[in-house]
């Protein structure tokens, strides 16, 4: 059968061996999906989720019993106050902008502590000229480089020392670069010096692509308010569109009035139709995130076999879902890509080509065959057209779909 799809027989049998090689890593990422899952459960029944909160509204949105229940859930799941949990979020960048504007005002320091934030938020910041920036409205930002895939302590607390900060953006997976994502551990031990240091800052963690990783959430060791996508780990494959912002009561009523308008903050916002697919997709989340890891351990351990520098390594711990293959070469990368499209269910025909994209410094290619239009929890692929070729990868709803995606990757790059 994987020869009647394009995978030679070679391939194949060098998968059974990484299976055996990798069977304990599935096991272990089985004993956290299940935590998770109870997790996801008591939430469910502590809420007394029924039918009447599959229930639609249109216009403001008034009173929508199911999108305020959601909005519980959501915030039991993520050791929350209170959590924001929107279709009227377009993406994970937009609702970081919205919490960003939500918590500055002019005059303001933002400081991320994990260098450059992602790509697509250089224009939010005014890294990139842009009349509608955060620094058009005359706020600052700086930003301390990691040292070593880890924070550098003694600037972070010599900057902080000197005050003027008021909020702190640590972006925990890589983005573009080719550095490590930021572990649990390694979060708690920096919201420790912050807080130590002065415990009004604000610290913001760009949570997209690590929830369920794990069975402990940033909020849970002492961050103040988080930020991810509905179309990545938490939505499960089955949220058409959305995002959520969890934390402090207080900070998560910043966001909603910037979404919305001041005065009317959480209350308003139509559901139209989509409660039932957010609850269910979190419902789902913990064995889709389950899943793309046991996709990413595969492709890792398939990857480095072949030669190619894998990061993170097949049995390395790991803080989310991307897994990076360093490729060096350019029609590696491009044709790597195109063959994750090729194994996709949704336009496997198509062949990926790199372009300026909004928002990105360099062309991107990216390979996305998902059901939901740029969902990265299913099986998808991209990267920047710039030295040293990496690939970013992610997703996969199951691992069975998974594995034959990056089978045919694997097998584009060998012709």
């Amino acid at each position: 059968m994987y020869e009647d799809f394009g995978i030679s027989k070679e391939i194949e049998i060098l998968s059974t061996k990484v299976e055996q090689d990798v069977e304990i890593i599935f096991k272990n990422i089985d004993k956290v999906c299940q935590k998770n899952s109870l997790k996801v459960l008591k939430a469910f029944q502590n809420n007394k989720i029924s039918d009447m909160h599959f229930g639609s509204t249109t216009g403001y949105g008034y009173g929508d019993v199911g999108r305020d229940t959601i909005e519980k859930v959501f915030a039991e799941v993520l050791g929350a106050e209170d959590s924001l949990v929107r279709s009227q979020f377009i993406s994970g960048t937009h609702a970081l902008t919205v919490t960003l504007f939500a918590l500055l005002r002019p005059n303001d320091t933002l400081l991320s502590i994990t260098g450059k934030p992602y790509d697509t938020l250089d224009e939010v910041i005014g890294i990139k000229d842009n009349p509608s920036s955060l620094k058009s409205y005359g706020i600052n930002f700086e930003q301390i480089d990691l040292v070593g895939n880890d924070f550098d302590y003694n600037k972070i607390e010599e900057r902080l020392k000197k005050g003027n900060i008021k909020v702190i953006e640590i972006q925990r997976s890589k983005g573009y670069s080719d550095r490590k994502s930021i572990k649990i551990g390694q979060l708690e031990k920096v919201i420790s010096l912050i807080k130590s240091i002065n415990e009004h800052i604000i610290v913001m963690i760009d949570n997209c692509y690590c929830e369920f990783v794990g069975t402990i959430e940033p909020l849970e060791i002492g961050a103040d308010i988080i930020v991810g996508s509905l179309i990545k780990n938490l939505g499960g494959g089955l949220a058409p569109n959305g995002a959520y912002v969890a934390g402090r009561k207080d900070l998560v009523n910043l966001a909603a009035e910037r979404l919305t308008a001041p005065g009317e903050g959480k209350e308003v916002g139509p559901t139209l139709g989509i409660n039932k697919s957010i609850l269910q997709g979190l419902f789902f989340a913990p064995s889709v995130v389950a899943s793309s890891l046991k996709t990413a351990v595969f492709a890792s351990k398939m990857l480095e076999k072949l030669g190619y520098s894998t990061e993170p390594r097949y049995n390395q711990e790991r803080a989310d879902i991307v897994q990076t293959i360093n490729f060096g070469d350019e029609q590696k990368l491009i044709k790597y890509c195109q063959g994750i499209q090729m194994g996709s269910p949704i336009d496997s025909n198509s062949i990926p080509e790199a372009w300026d994209m909004p928002g990105y410094t360099d062309k991107v290619i990216m390979a996305a065959g998902a059901f939901t239009q740029g969902s990265s929890i299913e099986l998808s692929c991209d990267g920047p057209i710039r030295k040293p070729y990496i690939a970013f990868m992610q997703g996969g709803l199951t691992y069975e779909y998974g594995k034959i995606g990056v089978l045919k990757a694997i097998q584009n790059i060998m012709k």
